[in-house]
Formats: structure tokens, C-alpha cells, sequence
């Protein structure tokens, strides 16, 4: 990795985009720091760690905690693409029209997610300053007024939509997937954070004679990391090799070839969906924490919809299983996949082009996608369990889910710089091709 980075920089036009992906993620950073106005940040730091704000605080790189202008991050964003993707199974017409028309219905669909966007952050936005500033302990609003939530759901709205629009820059003009690189970037940048938690935790006020205890747990936190890490980096890389013929053989070309399919085809957005999806009800419920707060209805909810508890980890493990098989399915077409081979003159052998050749790879994505989804769902389960059971901080219980994110996004990141990089030798070996000898 580190000998593509310094061949990367080493390259004029892939250098300009790294540098461009740093200077946004930069300015990311300085804006999460941002006081919204009229706020007390630091009545959140009794609950800094709880589920929806560790939550939301993945998605904005601690923002929230700040409660600055990048507190929603882009957590509305995300909870509108999931909306619009259901949507488009075979419950708006329109929108499934619009999926089949290529790049201009794609462009409709994104200006949808974005009109949905916009009101899903101003509803976020004015819920959880609500339900925050209702709770006894908190005065986070200095003047709780009508005009004053108006005010800071704009704001918030506003910070939201930026985000996201340095999410999209960085997408057309720097390294990596906009969304998921802002994510990235918030999770590295907490923790340092992280590990002061844990040290406060397992060292603050223990006794030189059982000084071993935590450091001997912190040297098996460090192994276990180390071997997950590892795990997930050769799991996110495995890929079963699908045979492909050629009926048509063109000079130069071989005469068969292989369609590679990951075994965690979906990648690490069914674990950022299952999040949002999981934040989106806990915003919800906190505009109810005040008035209904010993209703059996409120406390039903709140352990379902809590990642901490048993029950909302259950919930939590089968979203991401659930989204692991849909965006399978959104990110290998089958149906279109069939029809490329054939437009193509090639076929999987054994297998009969056309429908047959739809069925078989629909059956092979269920199958790539239990795996898929076992992996992820163990990842992310493990450390909530691992929290329950030695009583650790909160924010430990998100760190499968984080772990996955930063490995996810780190082996993209350096798959599309290599392949930057292979693409500028093919081009060169092209337009300077070295001459003949004499």
C-alpha cells in the first residue's frame, strides 16, 4: 500500500486529486468544529457516547458532539437513498422507469434524493435538538423559542447539504467514493478520542498491584483488532472467478475470460445503511422522550431501536443482512448483466444465454450474499457483544461497524488508485510507444 501511495504522488494528475481529497476533508473537519449558534455543545457531553449520538457521530466525524454545522453529516443523505432504492422496487412506476433509462434517469433519481434529502435533515435536525433539549438534564437551546429551532433545523439542513455536496466533489474530482471517504475521515478522526476513553476507563484510579489487569486487556484488544483487521482485508478481497466463452473471437483477444464476483459483493454499504436506518427512528423517538418518556410504547421502542441493547443488536444484525442482499442485487444487475453477455457474443459454460444465464447468476449472488451478510452481521455483533459482557464504553460497541467502514473504504481507495495508475502506463505505452529496433 505504501508503495502505491508513493508511486500515486509521484503522478501529476493523481496527485492533484489525492491533494484535492485531503483539502475537502480538511475543510470537513474545521466545519465539525463549528458551533451551530445559541448552542451549549457541552450539555452533550454526559451523552456523548450514547446510541444515537455515537451513531450519528460516526456519520459526522464527532460533529454532533460539537454540535456544529456538520452535526447531521450525511446520515439524511443516506436515509433518502435507501428510501428512493425501495421505492424503485416495483412501487413508484416512475421511479422504476426512470432506473432503466441509463444516465439521464439516474441524474432524476439523484435530484429526488436530494429534494428528500433536504427534508429529512430539516425534520432530523429540528427532532434531535428538540429531544435533547427536553431531556431534564440538558438546557442545550439558550432560547428555546419556535424561531430559534427553525433557525438551527436550517442551519443544520444547510450543513447537511454541504456535506454532501463535498461528497459529490470529491467523487467527481478526488479519490474514492465522496460519502464513504467523509465517513472515513470522521471515524479516523475519533480515534484518538476513542483510545483516551478507553485508557480513562481501564487505567484512571487502578492500583499499581493490578496495574497487569488492563494492560494485559489491552494487549488482546490490540491482537483482536489486528486479527480482524486482517480477516476483513482478505474477506473484502475474495471473489469467486464466474468462466465466460466467446462465440466471436477477435483478433488479439483470448478466447475465454472470467467475470469477477466478490463474496462480499455489497460491500461495506449495507452496515452504513443499517446504521442510518437504526438513527432514523431514535430521532424520532427523542421529540417523545419529554412527554411519553414512561409510556410502555416509548420504552418498547427505544430497546428495539437501540443498538446497546440485545434486541437492537439482533434488529441492527438483521438490517445489515437484509440490505447485504438488496444492494447485491442493485450493484450486479443480473437481468443486464445477461443481456450485456449476450449483446457481447459470450456465455457462462454449461449455462444457456438469455434467461437461463439471468437465473444462474441470481442464484449465485444469493448464494456470495449469505456469506456476505454473515460475515458483516459477525463484525459488527462482535463488538456489542464484547461491550455487554466486560461493561465497556458505548462508543466500543460501534467499532465493528466502524472497522468495517475504514477497511472497506481503504482497499477502494487503493483499488481505484491502482487502477489509475495502470491506466496511465496503457495510455503512455500508447501515445509513446518506444520504436522498432533497426
Amino acid at each position: 500500500m505504501l508503495s502505491i501511495m508513493k508511486g500515486a504522488f509521484k503522478v501529476k494528475e493523481i496527485r492533484k486529486k489525492i491533494l484535492f481529497t485531503l483539502g475537502v476533508l480538511v475543510i470537513f473537519r474545521l466545519g465539525a468544529y463549528i458551533t451551530v449558534p445559541g448552542i451549549n455543545a457541552k450539555a452533550l457531553e454526559s451523552v456523548a457516547s450514547s446510541g444515537l449520538v455515537g451513531i450519528l457521530n460516526t456519520f459526522s466525524g464527532g460533529g454532533l458532539t460539537n454540535y456544529s454545522i456538520f452535526a447531521m453529516g450525511v446520515s439524511p443523505y443516506i436515509t433518502a437513498q435507501i428510501i428512493v432504492q425501495l421505492l424503485q422496487m416495483d412501487i413508484v412506476p416512475r421511479f422504476v422507469e426512470w432506473g432503466k433509462q441509463g444516465e439521464v434517469g439516474r441524474r432524476k433519481l439523484n435530484q429526488v434524493t436530494r429534494y428528500l434529502t433536504v427534508v429529512l435533515a430539516f425534520l432530523q435536525s429540528i427532532g434531535i435538538t428538540a429531544g435533547f433539549n427536553t431531556l431534564s438534564s440538558l438546557n442545550l437551546v439558550s432560547n428555546p423559542t419556535v424561531s430559534t429551532f427553525i433557525t438551527i433545523g436550517v442551519i443544520l439542513t444547510g450543513g447537511s447539504m454541504l456535506t454532501t455536496w463535498m461528497g459529490d466533489m470529491i467523487t467527481e474530482r478526488g479519490i474514492g467514493n465522496g460519502i464513504s471517504m467523509i465517513i472515513f475521515a470522521g471515524i479516523i478522526a475519533r480515534i484518538p478520542d476513542g483510545v483516551t476513553q478507553l485508557y480513562r476507563q481501564l487505567f484512571v484510579g487502578v492500583s499499581s498491584n493490578e496495574l497487569w489487569k488492563p494492560i494485559l486487556f489491552v494487549v488482546a484488544i490490540i491482537i483482536a483488532v489486528l486479527a480482524i483487521v486482517t480477516f476483513v482485508t482478505w474477506f473484502q478481497q475474495a471473489e469467486r472467478r464466474v468462466p465466460i466463452q466467446y462465440t466471436r473471437r477477435i483478433a488479439g483477444s483470448p478466447d475465454s475470460s472470467y467475470l469477477p464476483l466478490k463474496v462480499n459483493v455489497a460491500g461495506v454499504i449495507p452496515v452504513i445503511f443499517a446504521s442510518s436506518f437504526i438513527a432514523t427512528p431514535q430521532t424520532i423517538l427523542m421529540a417523545f422522550a419529554n412527554s411519553h418518556s414512561e409510556d410502555t410504547w416509548y420504552k418498547v421502542l427505544s430497546n428495539v431501536f437501540n443498538m446497546q441493547t440485545p434486541t437492537g443488536a439482533v434488529l441492527y444484525t438483521v438490517l445489515i443482512i437484509l440490505f447485504t442482499y438488496f444492494y447485491a442485487f442493485v450493484q450486479v444487475n443480473p437481468e443486464k448483466l445477461a443481456e450485456n453477455l449476450q449483446k457481447q457474443g459470450s456465455y457462462i459454460p454449461g449455462i444457456w444465454p438469455g434467461h437461463a444465464t439471468q437465473t444462474y447468476v441470481s442464484k449465485l449472488l444469493m448464494r456470495l450474499s449469505t456469506v456476505g451478510s454473515i460475515f458483516l452481521g459477525f463484525v459488527a455483533l462482535i463488538p456489542l457483544i464484547a461491550q455487554n459482557v466486560w461493561n465497556l464504553n458505548e462508543s466500543i460497541g460501534l467499532g465493528g461497524t466502524s472497522l468495517l467502514i475504514v477497511v472497506g473504504v481503504a482497499i477502494e481507495t487503493i483499488r481505484q488508485i491502482r487502477g489509475l495508475m495502470m491506466k496511465r502506463q496503457y495510455v503512455g505505452f500508447i501515445h509513446n510507444p518506444k520504436p522498432a529496433n533497426d
